[in-house]
Formats: structure tokens, C-alpha cells, sequence
């Protein structure tokens, strides 16, 4: 569908880009990455792809009615004092101090986020009566790029020519040795 034009790597699906190099961590592709992009070489068309994706929830605690009332005291607290800084920047008048007016703002944020919270808390009807923290993780992380620029980049990270395998080779006889999951270090 090209017909002689060059494509855009913006409007290009990633997944259907070949696979540059494979990373156990984030951390890693974004370093290739950020060589290619100290090396000049065109960014535009690269994609960091996390493959068998998991997500992770990690427990941190009961979720108690002081717990509710704290955590909306403390987001109505900072909502308060955003809109009482707000309100004292336009509310120049002869009785009014702005730094009363942060104030105000700060206790009646805290007091309707006190309200808040626990209203929700009661909403909830115990059916989450804890407090959680969620991350989606990636068994490893493919750098994609395009099929014309693949060459130089695996002359800037040092891959050689005939990584990745080929996908026909994905499927190994089990005993044999599977090619590393990232390039070597370069020095």
C-alpha cells in the first residue's frame, strides 16, 4: 500500500516491526534506546514493547474508618489549599487576607475530604476493606524498529546481524542453548 512513498513511522503498527533486541528489565531497552538516540539515529521509529504482561496488586493494609477519614483528609487538605492559593491570587479586597484565605481553604477541604472519605468507605459496604497498590509488570521488553533503519541500529548497540533469530527458529529442541535475551555489553 506504500506505492513508492516512504512510511511514516508514526501510523506504522509496532508489533509488526521487527524485533531489535529483547530485555529482562525496562531499564535495559530504554538504555538502547537512548544510544540510538545519542547516535543520531531516527527514534521516531522505534517502539519498546512489554511482552507477557502480569499485573501485580501488593496489599499494604486494613482499610479502617480512620484509615477513610485520614486519606480523605489529606487529599481535601491539598485540594483546599490549591483552591484557597487560587482564590487568594483574585480575591484582593480591603478585609481579606490572603494568607486567611489559604487557610480557610485548607480547613474546609480537610473537613469535606473527612466527609468524603468516609462516606465512601461506608459505600463500599465492606466489600474492599483493604488498601492495595497495583503495577503491571513484563516478563521482557522487545525494541522494535523499523525493517529499513534495523541494520544501523545493530551496528550502534554491537548486535550482531543474525539477532533475533529467525521466527521459525523461536521453536528450539528443548536441551539447546536459547540465543541471550539482550545484546552484549559494548565498551
Amino acid at each position: 500500500m506504500s506505492q513508492g512513498r516512504p512510511t511514516n513511522p508514526l501510523f506504522l503498527d509496532p508489533e509488526k516491526m521487527p524485533v531489535l533486541a529483547s530485555y529482562d528489565d525496562y531499564q535495559g531497552a530504554q538504555f538502547a534506546v537512548d544510544k540510538l538516540s545519542d547516535n543520531k539515529f531516527p527514534v521516531q521509529g522505534v517502539a519498546i514493547i512489554g511482552v507477557d504482561l502480569k499485573m501485580i496488586e501488593t496489599v499494604l493494609g486494613r482499610m479502617s474508618w480512620g484509615r477513610a477519614a485520614g486519606g480523605g483528609l489529606l487529599a481535601g487538605a491539598w485540594f483546599g489549599l490549591l483552591l484557597g492559593i487560587f482564590v487568594s491570587f483574585f480575591a484582593v479586597h480591603d478585609g481579606w487576607n490572603p494568607w486567611m484565605l489559604i487557610g480557610l481553604g485548607l480547613l474546609y477541604g480537610a473537613g469535606f475530604g473527612i466527609i468524603f472519605g468516609l462516606v465512601s468507605h461506608a459505600i463500599t459496604g465492606g466489600k474492599r476493606d483493604f488498601v492495595s497498590r497495583s503495577q503491571i509488570q513484563a516478563a521482557r521488553y522487545d525494541v522494535h524498529v523499523t525493517a529499513e533503519t534495523i541494520a544501523q541500529a545493530r551496528t550502534i548497540l554491537g548486535i550482531a546481524g543474525t539477532w533475533p533469530p529467525p521466527a521459525d527458529a523461536a521453536a528450539q529442541p528443548s536441551g539447546t542453548t536459547p540465543p541471550p535475551t539482550s545484546p552484549p555489553p559494548t565498551s
